[in-house]
């Protein structure tokens, strides 16, 4: 299924040329695309409305890009930058990248990579503001990381909670959208590396050009257009965490490099005849099947084995459907946390449950977005739903009849108070609710 939401992106480009071509290649279905020629003009874009992801040129007629990147980070704290450069200042473009930037990409850029980009920049975004609601409630209390109490997700927390605190690789795997990047923050956040940079790379977003100067940083004078020394990820990462997301896709030779440091916490930058030594933990995740793409030739089979120590397997939303409805009432209570409390009508909620969510719990807050946006009287029904979605009741209805959300509720509220011993207040916690709703739900219970 699409994305529901529309994915805001701004390019702020001085070249005719480049703005042209970002509003009719980078304009896809779910993406809107603005541009803009300078920074005076971008400023007041972003003034006026909200952006996912920005599109930067270093250089513009009326000011720098990177006291531009500062700017917009502070306007719209959520926002992803990609700065555009040319080859001579891609030491520029890497300043940004610490100051905050996703990435950058060179003139001229190949709109492939750029659009996959945009895309995982975007992801980001969206992964941002779900950690944020997932840290805190409406009353700025925190609130547990894992929405669910399915065996799954219950093992998924007692595996995080004892691996967190050690410095032990790990490797989480699952499908797009399960939430493997929650994972990260959670097991980072609970380490002795807490107060340490916790750095995110996505393999598949990696200029391969210029991936080992990204990866060990590199030298004055090592290639043309290395004007001065520059670090690379792993000492950005140093005494922190270093995060490679979808780590099946880089390159088999830069696979070897990654061991080596893997194994020995040392590595050279481009150009440097001395090796440098770095305290990096190591954090993975994959959509790919590790194994197979080993046994095809297309991964190294000892770092697999390495990065393998400890691994949490993430198990698609369909294949926990009990965690649906808990899910469902934290995106209800949390999206728009100043806006009356939202309802889903009994068939929605049924229709919710038959769906399968091949996007998974992206897939599902999403939904749920696009219910709020489109609900009347704060009460979402299938009218609000996607058609698929809509439809998937009256398809699962002729296979086999299936609990109704609130039955769904119920069953593991109830199985929750169960498993405490009836302590409510222990209850609520585990739940990720009040105890006055907790309370609530009870007597509701007890009366149908």
């Amino acid at each position: 299924m699409a994305n529901t939401e529309i994915n805001r992106v701004l390019v702020v480009d001085d070249e005719p040329f480049i703005r042209k071509l970002a509003e009719r290649e980078l304009a896809l279905p779910g993406r809107e695309v603005t541009t803009a020629a300078t920074a005076a003009q971008a400023q007041r874009l972003v003034k006026r409305g909200d952006f996912d992801v920005i599109l930067l040129d270093v250089r513009l007629p009326d000011g720098n890009g990177n006291r531009l990147l500062e700017h917009f980070r502070e306007t719209l704290p959520d926002v992803e930058v990609i700065m555009i450069t040319g080859y001579s200042e891609v030491d520029s473009a890497v300043e940004a990248m610490k100051a905050g930037a996703y990435d950058y990409v060179t003139k001229p850029f190949s709109l492939d990579r750029m659009n996959l980009l945009i895309d995982r920049a975007y992801q980001r975004r969206v992964m941002q503001r779900e950690l944020r609601t997932l840290r805190r409630d409406k009353g700025g209390k925190p609130r547990q990381w894992f929405i669910g109490t399915s065996a799954p997700m219950r093992e998924i927390a007692f595996l995080v909670d004892k691996v967190a605190p050690t410095d032990a690789p790990v490797l989480i795997t699952g499908e797009s959208g399960v939430g493997k990047n929650v994972i990260v923050n959670v097991l980072h956040a609970r380490s002795s590396r807490a107060s340490m940079p916790l750095i995110v790379k996505n393999c598949g977003a990696f200029n391969k050009e210029l991936l080992r100067s990204e990866l060990f940083g590199y030298c004055k004078g090592a290639f043309t257009g290395a004007e001065t020394t520059q670090e690379g990820v792993l000492a950005q990462a140093d005494k922190g965490t270093l995060f490679f997301d979808e780590v099946g896709e880089l390159p088999l030779e830069v696979q070897a490099m990654l061991l080596r440091v893997f194994e020995s916490q040392r590595y050279r930058r481009v150009g440097d005849r001395e090796e440098r030594s770095v305290d990096v933990r190591f954090l993975f995740a994959t959509n790919r099947d590790l194994a197979a793409e080993v046994e095809a030739g297309r991964f190294h089979e000892a770092l697999y084995h390495r990065l393998n120590v400890f691994r949490i397997d993430i198990p698609p939303l369909r294949e926990r459907k009990e965690d649906i409805p808990m899910l469902v009432g934290h995106f209800l209570e949390n999206l728009y946390p100043d806006r009356p409390p939202y309802r889903l009508s009994k068939r929605a909620g049924e229709s919710m449950i038959a769906y399968d969510w091949p996007g998974n719990v992206r897939e599902l807050r999403n939904v749920i977005e696009r219910g709020i946006i489109l609900a009347e009287n704060d009460l979402i029904t299938t009218k609000c739903l996607p058609s698929d979605i809509a439809r998937s009741l009256d398809e699962g209805e002729c296979c086999a009849p299936l609990p109704t959300l609130d039955q769904q509720e119920k069953r593991y509220i109830l199985r929750v108070m169960e498993h405490v011993g009836q302590n409510r207040t222990q209850a609520a916690r585990i739940l990720g609710i009040g105890r006055k709703t907790l309370y609530r739900k009870l007597r509701a219970f007890e009366e149908s």
